[in-house]
């Protein structure tokens, strides 16, 4: 257990750092410099590179050790829409084989707490978006879950490790403003008519509405664009190649 447990902070700790900005795009990466640094041993740090690696944060070297890997805006863009097409096989997935009331407990509750949420604020503000963004990542995660397809699991977690393609890839600094309501109220709508499209068994439906709610992300990013100081506090963007301004 103990072995696991440092191996699973380590990998933890990696990926946040390198999302962080705390490496730049293509610098190198050794075992031993990490180790130090994490205060870890080396076995740990080697299975954060790897998983790091699957993930397509880093990139092995043909020799020894490994790179932080940029990504260009088209990468993004591809990411995202990938995500939203295993997302609408996952919805379609779960729409088809859920098997009693009790498999979809937990998507009804988390899809009820961000209504509240969102009906009860005026704006989004980061009191409110924090909690939001948490109950979002969950259901999307549900969905996942309800799809009952370990394969289809792991390979939405490998895409939605990528910069912004996730779903909790959302823009905390626009927070408070009128775009980021309207935002969450059409994501919301989108939310309860998964769940009611899941609940129908309307695959079909839910596989269709899987994939549009991903344009979420799209316009999310779209606006951080547009405003390099936002964009430089979220995770990720430090590893994007932008356009010179």
């Amino acid at each position: 257990m103990g072995t696991t447990s440092q191996t699973d902070r380590t990998i933890l700790r990696l990926r946040e750092m390198v999302l962080r900005g705390g490496f730049a795009p293509g610098e190198r990466l050794t075992e031993l410099g990490l180790a130090e640094r994490l205060a870890a041993s080396r076995t740990p740090v080697r299975a954060a590179l790897e998983r790091l690696t699957q993930e397509g944060l880093l990139e092995a070297l043909p020799t020894t050790g490994f790179v932080v890997r940029e990504f260009g805006l088209s990468d993004i863009w591809d990411a995202i829409e990938l995500r939203g097409t295993l997302e609408g096989a996952a919805a379609r997935l779960a729409a088809e084989r859920w098997q009693t009331a009790a498999d979809l407990a937990e998507i009804r509750q988390l899809c009820e707490q961000m209504d509240a949420i969102v009906s009860a604020s005026k704006r989004m503000g980061v009191t409110d978006f924090v909690p939001y963004q948490e109950l979002n990542a969950a259901f999307h995660r549900e969905i996942w879950w309800l799809s009952k397809s370990p394969i289809l699991v792991r390979t939405l977690e490998q895409v939605c490790s990528l910069p912004f393609a996730g779903p909790e890839a959302l823009v905390f600094g626009e927070a408070e403003s009128p775009e980021s309501k309207r935002e969450a109220v059409i994501a919301q709508e989108q939310h309860r008519a998964l769940v009611e499209a899941i609940t129908g068994r309307e695959g079909a439906r839910a596989e269709a509405l899987g994939r549009e709610h991903s344009r979420v992300a799209r316009r999310n990013l779209t606006r951080a664009l547009a405003d390099r100081k936002l964009l430089a506090r979220i995770p990720g963007a430090a590893l994007i190649r932008l356009p010179e301004a």
